[in-house]
């Protein structure tokens, strides 16, 4: 595959993690608890952390929550951002209880003095600012100017939100536009890109659920990726949070962008020589989440396209009846009754 040309952005911090500047992707979720209830969002948070999370966000509605924080950070490692709407004081109160970075809009927190007060608290502590502007929430006037969620509206938000921070000489920022619609959300980036430097944050917002989310944020985030634009994604879906980390976990291995195992299986078809294919491959798949390697795993099911496909993978095996063929490096190991392959293989990703 083709490297793919990231655009120049600048780079943030959040917690030891760099985001932009060519760092790797990373993926974020959010929580789906109370925010107050501790004991559940550790949990959470430790539960995304083991799939594989890099960033976790956390909703703050209140003070209470805003104080939760720190007791959070305290038993939890990946860098935590603080979601907050409309009043800068839950703001402050997350940068003081030690948040990694700080979700927040300028423009509806009230006047510059609550702006400056807040840029200065994140300048202090080195927490950077992420601009969400959403096509369910743009402001009114822009409703007004343009008629409708547009590029052009999305762009025109997100600029005048960070226009309000770069007054405050604060310019450690991350911006995100995101929108339910794919296309537009996919425009909307591409012109953001091309109007500054800061690092991008991507998503397709209330995509729904599991199997319809997957497919639009894949199509969306993995166009703009495809394109060079993105430095951090979340894959936002109707479901278990963990289930968006293994996403876009997925979609960046997809895209060559991440390591890790990659797994190529046979769609089965007429041609397929074994009748339980779908469960033979589903098996492979859920072992290998277990499985710290980068390697290339392919199960294929009939003679046409199998023996190929094994070949280029590092391990893998081609299905006839009854059998199958186990293969490593391009090279045959050995013939192994169909019951037995799945063992055989690992035993070989094990070995290597």
């Amino acid at each position: 595959m083709a490297e793919i040309k990231r655009r120049n952005s600048r780079r943030i911090n959040v917690g030891g993690v760099p985001i932009g500047g060519g760092a790797p992707v990373t993926v974020q979720s959010m929580c789906t608890t109370d925010t107050r209830d501790v004991e559940a969002t550790v949990r959470q948070v430790n539960a995304l952390a083991a799939a594989g999370c890099d960033i976790a966000r956390l909703a703050v509605l209140d003070m209470d929550a805003a104080k939760a924080v720190k007791a959070i950070k305290e038993r939890t490692d990946i860098p935590i951002v603080a979601d907050i709407h409309f009043d800068h004081r839950l703001a402050l109160e997350c940068i003081k209880s030690g948040a990694d970075k700080i979700r927040i809009n300028p423009g509806n927190i009230g006047g510059r003095d609550n702006v400056r007060a807040v840029a200065d608290a994140a300048g202090e502590k080195g927490v950077p600012i992420r601009i969400g502007v959403n096509g369910g929430s743009l402001e009114k006037d822009l409703l007004e100017k343009y008629g409708h969620p547009t590029a052009e509206a999305l762009c025109e938000s997100a600029l005048r939100h960070a226009s309000l921070l770069e007054d405050c000489d604060f310019h450690d920022i991350a911006i995100s536009i995101k929108s339910s619609s794919v296309p537009l959300m996919v425009e909307a980036y591409r012109k953001i890109a091309a109007l500054t430097d800061y690092p991008l944050h991507l998503g397709v917002t209330e995509a729904g659920t599991e199997y319809t989310g997957i497919v639009k944020s894949s199509v969306g985030i993995g166009a703009l990726l495809l394109d060079g634009i993105g430095d951090t994604i979340r894959v936002s879906l109707t479901a278990d949070p963990v289930r968006e980390v293994k996403a876009g976990i997925e979609l960046l291995k997809a895209l060559d962008m991440k390591k890790g195992p990659r797994l190529t299986s046979c769609p089965t078809c007429g041609r397929c020589q074994v009748e339980n294919m779908i469960d033979i491959a589903g098996r492979v798949s859920r072992r290998l989440e277990g499985v710290d390697k980068d390697i290339h795993v392919a199960v294929m099911g009939c003679v046409v396209n199998g023996p190929g496909e094994a070949r280029e993978a590092d391990v893998g095996f081609a299905c006839g009846k009854g059998s199958a063929l186990l293969f490593r490096k391009g090279e045959v190991l050995r013939k192994v009754d169909i019951d037995d392959a799945v063992e055989e293989l690992f035993k070989e990703i094990d070995a290597m």
